[in-house]
């Protein structure tokens, strides 16, 4: 009931803008771990963020040297494109390698129950003895995992090599959502020059991007727990510095030529 009426106590605190400043409440501890967020949040939020910080930086960089319009576009499109089919199959690659490792891996470790499964209850009750069962405790932990046989693969694997399938993923969803995600991202700083052209189209990309990457920090605290606050400006100065450091040596390049 006390921790309850505390909750309760802090809750007007938390609105309006100091809710930026602190991190989000826990969900209700009954609600289980929602696993498929986990592996498919990693390349989704990647994808975004590269796509914005990439294509920003690379338009501010081309910008910068005051080329012809149509130049400016092509370098944002040739970005988008290219960096997106880069993502996609960087996450396909990634993510599936993974699984084929663990396909691997479950296979040796159902060779090693067949032929050594003395060794293996020996691995698993020092695992757990070593965090702090009794020896009687995990060797008859070991017994009761060992009665399936399937059930002991996969432990065994996650304990001796750390690889589980529900932090895995699917490789395509990965693909895909880098691949999306990182072709919205990049198309922000790059739609104001398909409509418009030289300074308004310069600082319109520029706003854009920079409010896009608020934006995405913004979207990162809900799912993390963070301070919302703390996560988007992060995101929105990583970002402008990647875009200020390519505009100085667009700068540069173009008072070179």
């Amino acid at each position: 009931m006390d921790v309850q009426r505390s909750s309760a106590a802090q809750a007007p605190a938390r609105r309006g803008l100091l809710w930026f400043l602190h991190p989000r409440d826990l969900p209700d501890p009954r609600a289980p771990h929602e696993t498929r967020v986990n592996t498919i949040l990693r390349p989704v939020v990647f994808g975004a963020n590269d796509g914005l910080v990439s294509n920003l930086a690379l338009v501010m960089g081309v910008a910068a040297a005051a080329p012809e319009p149509g130049v400016i576009v092509l370098a944002g499109i040739a970005g988008l494109i290219a960096g997106a089919f880069s993502m996609g199959v960087g996450e396909y690659i990634s993510v599936q390698s993974q699984r084929e490792l663990l396909e691997y891996q479950l296979r040796f470790q159902r060779h090693q129950l067949e032929t050594v499964p003395d060794q293996e209850r020996r691995i698993l009750a020092d695992i757990y003895r070593d965090r702090g069962l009794s020896q009687p405790e995990a060797e008859h932990f070991v017994e009761s995992i060992f009665e399936d046989f399937e059930s002991a693969t996969r432990l065994l694997i996650f304990e001796e090599v750390g690889l589980d399938q529900r932090s895995i993923g699917s490789a395509w969803s990965a693909a895909l959502g880098s691949f999306g995600a990182f072709t919205i991202g990049a198309a922000i700083p790059l739609l104001p020059y398909l409509l418009a052209s030289g300074s308004p189209a310069f600082f319109a990309s520029l706003t854009f991007s920079l409010l896009a990457l608020f934006a995405l920090g913004l979207g990162i605290s809900r799912l993390t727990r963070r301070a919302p606050l703390q996560t988007a400006v992060r995101q929105l100065m990583l970002g402008a510095v990647a875009a200020a450091v390519t505009y100085a040596v667009g700068t540069a390049i173009g008072i070179g030529a």
